[in-house]
């Protein structure tokens, strides 16, 4: 379906990183650089630019401010009183470019570790793929191992659960979260391609942005897919459900192709629509 969306912004690069927080979507522009809010009726801010690497997850901490992931310095930096500054350095953990994150209401951060190094990616990239998790004192630690290219990361609002993109796996994994916030695989669930960002809602159902397929997808427990809404001939890049009530859903997508991308060409947009189930945990 197609009809019900309504587009709140147009003109971007490549949007990334959607997350409600406290009125507004905030995301980043990876190409572009950038840290940005919009709020539902399109009004849009830039809050920081980032000159020295590619931004693209983002997380909230429980005090508000916004931690930005970037790419190749493997870095997190805290965005807070209008400036940025280091949160936590992962260029000793990681061992390859890091690229999507989210940050629960404990304020623990879950970081996708590729494992190997972007561009260009390796031939046969296999089940290299980490997870590492960082915790409010600045630790940090290898929780999730065997991922075929992590990338999109959601938490459930009773932190017990969290659920992971695998983009080259063509489906979603499944953990339980331990108290001290470890994760012990579950399973997976799920087949789409090249699965990017996802968000939670309150059935359990993950929305899950497929790059390939041009649609948003939302998939239940059991694997099975339930909606659908298309963005044809653009590539859906990331989502989030956020508005007053939770129920509205932001779809982040670009014309572009994976051979565009390579030569930096790329169109980004974001649209909205109202959906029954509303959102559940992080983002």
């Amino acid at each position: 379906m197609t009809a019900r969306l309504r587009t709140i912004l147009d003109g971007g690069r490549y949007f990334e990183g959607p997350r409600w927080h406290r009125g507004r979507l905030w995301f980043v522009d990876c190409m572009a650089r950038a840290l940005l809010s919009i709020s539902s009726s399109g009004e849009l801010q830039e809050h920081a630019a980032l000159t020295d690497d590619t931004p693209c997850g983002l997380g909230v901490l429980p005090d508000g401010d916004i931690v930005v992931l970037t790419m190749f310095r493997k870095r997190l930096l805290r965005f807070s009183d209008g400036a940025l500054s280091l949160y936590a350095d992962l260029s000793e953990v990681a061992t390859g470019t890091i690229d999507d994150m989210i940050i629960g209401g404990q304020g623990r951060a879950y970081v996708g570790d590729l494992g190997f190094n972007l561009p260009p990616p390796p031939e046969r990239r296999g089940a290299v793929g980490r997870i590492i998790l960082v915790m409010p004192d600045g630790s940090a630690r290898v929780v999730a191992e065997g991922l075929r290219f992590p990338n999109g990361i959601a938490v459930s609002s009773d932190h017990r659960r969290l659920v992971v993109a695998e983009m080259d796996g063509a489906g979603l994994a499944d953990y339980d979260i331990a108290p001290d916030g470890g994760l012990t695989l579950r399973g997976r669930f799920g087949s789409i391609n090249d699965p990017d960002g996802i968000c939670l809602d309150a059935d359990g159902a993950t929305w899950v942005a497929s790059f390939t397929e041009d649609a948003f997808v939302r998939i239940d427990r059991t694997g099975v897919e339930r909606e659908r809404i298309t963005v044809s001939g653009r590539r859906a890049l990331a989502c989030a459900l956020g508005g007053a009530d939770r129920r509205t859903l932001f779809c982040l997508s670009a014309e572009t192709s994976y051979e565009e991308l390579r030569k930096g060409r790329s169109a980004s947009r974001i649209d909205v629509v109202e959906v029954n189930s509303p959102g559940d945990g992080y983002p």
